[in-house]
Parts: structure tokens; sequence; C-alpha cells
């Protein structure tokens, strides 16, 4: 049930992380085919960022489109078939959208900051290979300085777990309460560290399921050196594996989500009839 306005979110035992796992492998479960679809589609969208301008939109609606996914497990929860329109429910709710995008630019801002600050703290890339870098000659990586690249890979991984503590809590919070973004951002931040003990298990059980996904994955990545049809469906396989526990990983963010803030009784935001929205 949601829970009362003076209760914002609740503080939960260190095993409810172990619940949400299951949980979130129980919806997968209910619905797999159609929710690998969504996470297929997202992929394919995802893969536009190399094309200018259309790139920069993609980039910054990718809160939207988490929001999208989340909203195709609450549908799972509630017995429906996710339909796959849910993945742009966000892009499409006029009450909605500009925070996502907000959100998507603070994502970008913080990214540049990480980045700006491993490039400052190097020297500098000769003209000439950096130009080789912006066109996509991915030759050009084995010129730069190894440890540049890793400072380079830190920096993204850095920026990365500052943007998914940031929106792990924020983007639900927008969708499903309707919050503005400096509230959801406090209020999911707030709750995070609140409930630091399930989601350090939660953390923990993900890296027990993820280490026989990727010895799976390195399988399958050996049937990729034969070459032909074999190559294909290793790297079909690889890929298939990763979505799934990507979706495993937003199942998660929903289960933690429905109970640490309550979402049963707060419902589905509705349609818009003269934007003529998708969100069925």
């Amino acid at each position: 049930m949601a829970l009362p306005p003076e209760k914002p979110f609740q503080v939960l035992p260190a095993s409810r992380g172990t619940a949400w796992l299951v949980q979130s492998l129980g919806l997968l479960r209910m619905q797999a085919g159609r929710l690998l679809f969504i996470a297929v589609l997202m992929q394919i969208l995802l893969g536009l960022v190399q094309v200018p301008l259309l790139g920069i939109f993609v980039i910054l609606a990718i809160p939207a489109l988490s929001a999208g996914i989340l909203e195709a497990f609450n549908q799972t929860q509630k017995g429906s078939a996710p339909g796959v329109q849910l993945l742009f429910a966000a892009l499409v709710s006029g009450k909605h959208r500009g925070r996502f995008f907000l959100m998507g630019a603070l994502i970008v801002a913080i990214s540049i900051v990480c980045v700006s600050f491993v490039l400052g703290s190097t020297t500098e890339i000769d003209e000439a290979l950096l130009l080789r870098l912006q066109q996509g000659d991915l030759a050009a990586l084995e010129e730069l300085d190894p440890t540049f690249m890793t400072r380079l890979f830190f920096s993204f991984l850095i920026s990365m777990a500052i943007g998914g503590t940031m929106t792990f809590f924020s983007i639900p919070l927008v969708w499903f309460h309707d919050r503005k973004l400096g509230r959801a951002l406090g209020d999911g931040l707030k709750a995070l560290m609140a409930n630091w003990k399930p989601m350090l298990v939660l953390g923990l059980g993900l890296i027990v399921v993820f280490l026989p996904v990727s010895l799976l994955m390195m399988l399958f990545v050996q049937l990729t050196v034969l070459g032909g049809l074999a190559a294909m469906l290793g790297m079909g396989l690889v890929m298939m594996l990763l979505l799934l526990f990507q979706l495993l990983l937003f199942g998660t963010q929903y289960c933690s989500f429905r109970e640490i803030f309550g979402l049963e009784t707060v419902g589905t935001p509705e349609p818009e009839q003269d934007e003529g929205q998708l969100l069925a």
C-alpha cells in the first residue's frame, strides 16, 4: 500500500535485498518475451547516439526510456502484458518529459565534469589523433597512452556510479509519484542512504548472479572465433544474456522502490488524451 505523507519512505532490514532480487526474477519470468523485446528496442534506440543531433536527444531521453521500462514492470506486476508503447510513455507525457530531459542533462554534465578532470590532469592529445577519435576510428584507441585510457575508463565508471545513484529512486519518484525533480533527487538519495543495508545485500546478490552469467558469456564468445553462423549465434547469445541481466537490474529497481516508497495505490500516470499519448 502507499505510504502516508508523514512517512515518505520505509527503512527496511537487510534481508529485503535478497527478496527484491527474487521478486525481480519472478516478474521477469512472467513476461520474459515482452520485456526482452522492449529492452532490445531500447538498445536499438541507444545505438542512435552516434547520429549527429539525434544522438544528443537520445542521451537526454535515457531517464525517460528507463521510466518506460519500469512502467513495463509495473504492468507485469498488475498481471497485464506490457506493450512496447510503454517504453515511450514518459517521452509522450507532457507533465513528465521536461523533468526527465533535465535529469538527462544533469547526468551528461556530471559525465563531462568527470572526463574533463581526467583530460585536465594528463598530457594533451595530438589534434590529429583526437579528430580520428571523434570520427569513430577505433584503431586510434590503440595509439593512446595506456595510462590515459585507464584514467578515462575509471572516469566513466565514476560518472556512471554517480548518475546511477542519483537516478535509482528519482526516476520512479518522478514517474510514479509525480515528484518535482529537485525533491525526487533529494528523497531518492535519502532513501538510498537510509536503506544501505538491503541495498548492500542486493548488490552482493547481483554480483553472485552475474558470475555464472559472465562465465556463460565467455563461453559464447568462444563461438565467435569459429566465424560464420557460429559467430552470429555466439554474439546473439551474449547480447541476450546482457539484456536479461539489465532487465534484472530494472526489476530490482522497481521492486525496491515499490516497497520503500509504496506504489500499489498510487497508480500509473494517466495518458493525456489531447496529446494522443501511447500509454495504455
